[in-house]
Order: C-alpha cells, then sequence, then structure tokens
C-alpha cells in the first residue's frame, strides 16, 4: 500500500517544469475516529493506529457511519519524496479542514489552523525526509468562542448553530515546491473610464532564500477565453527576503464591462523570474471590470439601476455534505440560474472557490459572509472571538479579492448588533474591512432591525442594511410586515435595504405539503409588498434546499433535515420551486394567437418587456433570444423560430404566421433566453378546437 501511494504521488511530480509546481494529495488517505480523544495521547501523530478506512478527499466523516459524531477525526497519509525536492522549498496547503486542525509531518508538528471555511497552507520543507508520513487531526466540536460558534443564549451549556458541523478535510489538499520565489495572490483593482480601463495589480511576493535576489516581473492581461495579449507590464526589482508588495499598472483599450447578463471576463497572469527566460513562479486570476454604485438609496451597476433577487444556499447534501464536488455544486448553481438568481449572499460562510468563479461567469452578484451566527454580546466582546473574526475577515477577503461577482462584505448574521459591545464589534470589523478592500461596501444580517430603536443599532453605521425578516413565522403575525416596512424606511432614510433573507420555515406547518403551499403565497405576496418600496434594491429567498441542522425540527422529527427549500435535500422539486421561478422572471411575456375569420389560429403574437422599476427584480435586458415552437395534436411541430431582441425596454411584440389545413389542437411553447443560455422566462398557449367540445383557447406559465 506505500508502495503504491508513492508511486502516485512521484507519477505526479513533474521535475523538469518551470515555475512553481502543484502535486494534488487527495488520494490514498487513511482515516479514523477518535471518540475517547486517544490519539494523542498513544502518539497517532507518529504512527497509524489500527482500524482505519481509506478515503479520499474531500472527505466529512459526518455521512455514513459516523454521521452524528463531534469530536476529533485523524488523517494519516504516507509519501515519499522525490530526492528533487531537497533543493525546492516545499509547502502543504489545504483548502479547507472544519474546524480546528494540527498538522504533523514524521512526528513533527508542522503547524495549527483554526476556521472551517478557508484555504491556509504551512512550510514543510525542514520537515522533509524520503519516507514521510503526514498525519492530521480534525476536531468540529463548536464552543463558546469557535466561529460558528454555540449559542449560549438558551443556557449555559449552549447549542450549536443552524447548520451541521460537517468535520473533515472538506476541500481539497495539495503540495507546492518552488525555488526562490513563491507569488502569494494579485490584487487586481480595475476602473473604466469611457473605452478604456485602468488596472492596478497589486501583488503580495515571497522571496524564500535568504539574502537579495534580483527578479523580473511580467504582467500579462488576456480576455479569458483567449490567448490575445490585450495589456502588459513589466518591473524589475531586488528583493530581500521574506514578503513584500510589487504593484503593475496597465491600461485596457476597448474594455468590455461585466455584468448580469454579459460576464465578461478578463485573465491577469502574472510570472516572476531571474532573467526572461526561466520562470520562477505564476499565478492566473480571472477579474472583470464594472462600476457598482449605492446611490439615493438605489444600486447600480455600470451606471444602470438594478433591483435583484435569489436564494441562498447551504454546501450540503446527503450524499456529500460539506465535502462537495464539482458536480454538485454544477448542478445546484444551475438550478440557482435557471430560479432566476442574480444576487445571494451566499450563505454565512466563505463558499468553495468554484462557486465564486460560476457566479463571475455567470452573472450571479454576491455578499460573502464571516461566520458569526447568533452571537451574544459576551461573545463578540471576547478578545479572542474578534481576533479569529478578523482573522477569518483577512482570509475571506485576500482569498476572494478579484471577483467581479463580489460586490459587498458582511460580517455577521443575527447577532447582538444592538448592544454596545455588538456596535463596537461591527465598527472594528468595519475599519478592517475597509483597509483590506475600500472598494467594496460593507453591511451584516440584521434581523432585530424592524424591533429595535436605530440610535441603538449598528445597522447605521453600515454602507446599506442587510434585513432577515420573518413575518408569518418568526417574526410574528405577517400583518406587521408592512408597518415593519414603514419603521425602517423613517428610522434609516438614507439607508438602501437588501432583504437578505425570507421565506416559510416548515415547523410553523403541520407537515411538509402545508408548509410549501404557505410557502408558495409568502413567495407572490411579500415579494409583490416589496418590490413596491423603492428603496429596497433586492430579495432573497431562505433558500434553496433543505439542509441539515439540529434544529427547526417539527416535535418527533429526527431525520435532521430542515424543511425551509424550494427542493428537498435530494433535490427534488416543491411547488415553491415553479412559483419562485415564475414569480423571478425579470421579463414579462403575454401570448395571443391570431385568428382568421372563422376563428382558426392562423398565427400567434408575443408581447415580450422587461418588468418596471417597481418590481423585484429589474434591471436592463439586452441582448435576450426567443424561441417558440407550435405543436399540433400530434405533437409534430407545425413551425418554429427565434429572434434575438438587442435590448428589452418598452413592450415589444413577436409574431409568426402559419397555413395548417386541419387541425383541432395547437400548443405554443414559447421561452426566452439569457445571453449565457439560462431560461429568463417561459409561456404556452393552448388552443382546442370549440367544435369539439375544447375550451378556446388557454395560457399560462410553464412549470416543467
Amino acid at each position: 500500500m506505500k508502495l503504491s501511494r508513492a508511486l502516485l504521488l512521484l507519477a505526479l511530480w513533474c521535475p523538469g517544469a518551470l515555475g512553481s509546481v502543484r502535486v494534488d494529495v487527495n488520494s490514498n488517505w487513511h482515516f479514523r475516529i477518535d471518540p475517547s480523544n486517544v490519539g494523542e495521547q498513544q502518539a497517532w501523530f507518529r504512527q497509524e493506529p489500527n482500524d482505519l478506512e481509506s478515503v479520499s478527499l474531500p472527505h466529512t466523516w459526518n455521512i455514513g457511519e459516523h454521521s452524528e459524531f463531534i469530536g476529533n477525526g485523524w488523517y494519516f497519509k504516507d509519501f515519499i519524496a522525490p530526492a528533487e525536492w531537497k533543493s525546492q522549498h516545499v509547502e502543504l496547503h489545504f483548502g479547507a479542514t472544519f474546524y480546528k486542525s494540527r498538522v504533523w509531518l514524521n512526528g513533527e508538528l508542522v503547524g495549527e489552523h483554526e476556521g472551517g471555511y478557508n484555504a491556509y497552507y504551512f512550510d514543510i520543507t525542514k520537515f522533509l525526509k524520503n519516507s514521510n508520513l503526514l498525519v492530521v487531526e480534525v476536531n468540529n466540536e463548536p464552543k463558546a468562542d469557535t466561529i460558528p460558534g454555540a449559542d449560549l443564549k438558551v443556557g449555559p451549556t449552549g447549542k450549536i448553530y443552524d447548520w451541521w458541523p460537517y468535520g473533515g478535510m472538506v476541500r481539497d489538499a495539495w503540495i507546492t515546491l518552488s525555488d526562490t520565489a513563491v507569488i502569494r495572490w494579485q490584487h487586481i483593482d480595475a476602473r473604466p473610464s469611457g473605452t478604456t480601463a485602468s488596472v492596478s495589480d497589486h501583488i503580495l511576493f515571497e522571496n524564500v532564500t535568504k539574502k537579495n535576489q534580483p527578479f523580473h516581473f511580467h504582467l500579462a492581461v488576456f480576455t479569458s477565453n483567449g490567448n490575445t495579449v490585450v495589456a502588459s507590464a513589466d518591473r524589475e526589482l531586488i528583493v530581500p527576503p521574506g514578503k513584500q508588495t510589487v504593484d503593475l499598472t496597465v491600461q485596457i483599450p476597448q474594455v468590455h464591462l461585466w455584468g448580469i447578463d454579459n460576464p465578461f471576463l478578463y485573465r491577469s497572469d502574472v510570472q516572476v523570474s531571474t532573467n526572461h527566460s526561466q520562470i520562477l513562479d505564476d499565478i492566473s486570476d480571472n477579474f472583470g471590470v464594472r462600476t457598482i454604485e449605492i446611490r439615493d438609496r438605489h444600486l447600480y451597476l455600470n451606471g444602470e439601476r438594478i433591483r435583484l433577487t435569489g436564494l441562498t444556499r447551504h454546501e450540503d447534501s446527503p450524499w456529500e455534505g460539506l465535502a462537495e464536488t464539482r458536480g454538485t455544486m454544477l448542478h445546484d448553481y444551475d438550478d440557482l440560474k435557471n430560479l432566476q438568481t442574480t444576487l445571494t449572499r451566499p450563505v454565512h460562510y466563505q463558499q468553495n472557490p468554484y462557486i465564486y468563479d460560476f457566479a463571475d461567469r455567470n452573472g450571479i452578484l454576491m455578499i460573502p459572509e464571516v461566520p458569526m451566527w447568533q452571537f451574544s454580546e459576551a461573545q463578540m466582546t471576547n478578545p479572542r472571538v474578534v481576533a479569529l473574526a478578523k482573522q477569518l475577515l483577512r482570509d475571506l477577503i485576500e482569498q476572494n479579492y478579484n471577483h467581479p461577482s463580489i460586490f459587498a462584505w458582511s460580517m455577521e448574521n443575527e447577532s447582538a448588533t444592538n448592544t454596545p459591545g455588538g456596535i463596537a464589534y461591527f465598527k472594528t470589523m468595519y475599519a478592517l474591512s475597509k483597509q483590506l478592500d475600500p472598494n467594496r461596501y460593507v453591511s451584516f444580517a440584521d434581523d432585530l432591525i424592524a424591533f429595535v430603536d436605530p440610535a441603538t443599532n449598528a445597522s447605521r453605521f453600515a454602507d446599506f442594511i442587510m434585513w432577515n425578516q420573518y413575518f408569518g413565522s418568526w417574526d410574528g403575525p405577517e400583518n406587521l410586515l408592512l408597518p415593519a416596512i414603514e419603521k425602517i424606511s423613517k428610522g434609516y432614510p438614507d439607508k438602501m435595504v437588501l432583504v437578505s433573507e425570507f421565506g416559510y420555515p416548515g415547523v410553523f406547518a403541520v407537515n411538509a405539503g402545508v408548509a410549501d403551499r404557505e410557502r408558495v403565497r409568502i413567495i407572490r405576496e411579500q415579494l409583490a409588498l416589496l418590490g413596491k418600496q423603492d428603496w429596497i434594491a433586492g430579495a432573497l429567498l431562505w433558500c434553496y434546499q433543505d439542509y441539515r441542522s439540529f434544529h427547526n425540527l417539527r416535535p418527533g422529527q429526527d431525520d435532521h433535515w430542515v424543511d425551509h427549500g424550494v427542493v428537498d435535500q435530494n433535490r427534488q422539486r416543491k411547488p415553491s420551486y415553479y412559483a419562485w421561478q415564475q414569480e423571478n422572471s425579470p421579463a414579462v411575456v403575454h401570448l395571443g394567437w391570431n385568428y382568421d375569420g372563422n376563428g382558426k389560429p392562423v398565427g400567434f403574437h408575443a408581447i415580450v418587456s422587461r418588468r418596471s422599476e417597481d418590481e423585484l427584480p429589474s434591471y436592463p435586458l439586452v441582448g435576450y433570444v426567443a424561441k417558440w415552437r407550435v405543436l399540433d395534436a400530434d405533437n409534430k411541430t407545425v413551425i418554429s423560430g427565434s429572434r434575438v431582441l438587442p435590448e428589452m425596454g418598452l413592450p415589444q411584440t413577436l409574431s409568426q404566421k402559419w397555413d395548417v389545413q386541419k387541425t383541432d389542437v395547437l400548443r405554443l411553447e414559447f421561452t426566452l433566453f439569457r445571453p449565457t443560455g439560462f431560461m429568463a422566462a417561459q409561456q404556452w398557449a393552448l388552443w382546442r378546437n370549440p367544435q369539439e367540445g375544447g375550451t378556446t383557447a388557454s395560457v399560462g406559465p410553464s412549470t416543467h
């Protein structure tokens, strides 16, 4: 077994490669839970114990046999380091380990880490041998001073937070090998001006040797799907040992802006070399050029007013939990786009990098969040918690700075921000966020705003308000929603508002069917009411899927799945799925038949327009594609067609005629597609010959 794993690692090592090399180490791990906490006492960090399971990364132990285990889990991997590694700078990277980790290599403690959703690394150069044993201990136990942490408001023992603490090595792991230089990250700021854009690249670079070294930096900007350089810059520096920032600036001519339906991306490639031929390290990141502004309580993207909607989504499924693979993420986010999602938080914690990349490529604005969930004032003033929150924010921003989909950062969710300690926490985090990223907005999810005095609430210090509202369930009778809206508008007259959560938790109904009928009603009625408020720029439904939790369950329910989604945990669609899809279409479509003198259809017409600015959602629609077909009683196509709609504003009419000799049934199917290919609206119209006993015509949204 050791030989096969060593050979696998050797196969991934390319000794002739230029620049830093990445070696994935996701395969061939051993695992064991430690319910009695004997691992350290028995020195598992030096030698593998018995009774091990074989696993691959990403992995969580909270699926299957150990599904409810809270505590320590141990991971073991042995490998052989090729002789060439001895002259390299070697680092061990983790995409995320939930929640606390300790890492040993060959019995020596390499380092410790806290935080379940952020990437981190250790320098393992001095610990490497020819034959190596890598050991990782992971603990997923929530406590009062962890983030997320136990909620102490219900008593001294506390309770766990609202989503499942999936323990394990929940994202990828890899080793990097470098020579004398490492590029840690690049932060790209792109500012459009007319038809051009100025791009400033702020690069964190490390000279990993012990002496001053001359380095050449080369920046090239490409379109993300092309190989043509649109801008470039070079710089020569002598860099001392350690980390240093390097700045390069270029101009992009004839710039393409990033937007919801035209998410145009550029790619920034940075190479560092000792001369112009030997590359020591390189980095490549996509970025977009766009402006986002809040003016007069309204949100503007590239100078055009937008009002957006979407759903939140936990990284959770019965088959993978938090240890998600690309297939699950792609399925769910494709589904979210078909649900008309243009905005999401996306949930309470830093996401897998693939999800931010998806949002960049497909036009979803995001507000990532530090996972401070329902913290008390005592927790928010605990110096350890504040220090940890600041580190998690620093990681969140540094690791995701370049994504054009991110327009704001959220500092916490539903915590004691109406207390002096909570206000102090937010001010501290606000200042740090602006220091790390002065170009994005800062807020937090506030569930108290409708009930507390603005003078004692931290939301008055936020760039805009994020409002979690559950009138009709957690917040009381639904008839209190309108008075709450009026109170917020009066109490915060200069603040734009995003409804960061609304919906219907199934625990308030006798069964899932009743709950979803109530969810459908709330979607339709509350979305319409929120849309009438000019200063509400967006609304998010909680949430996409039912997710695993210790809370929000009906009495007697012990399967741990919270009924809150428009799909269940297995992604089976509920009626609320189709209600949300229909209510959040960005376009309005009206279909009708054109008749001859005998009342027989000889064509159809479709009147298409974008939603107005007094509705949610509402945003510019450019380059949409209308496609249609008409089927007869035998499901044979009578006619079909398509048309590109350059810009939708005022209602426009599309029509087509045909000559059908005889038919008793005609079905018209009309679909509007976004420029990115996702469905934006669907309608159908059915005609039956009244002489055959049918109705003359019917029309409705598609639900299939």
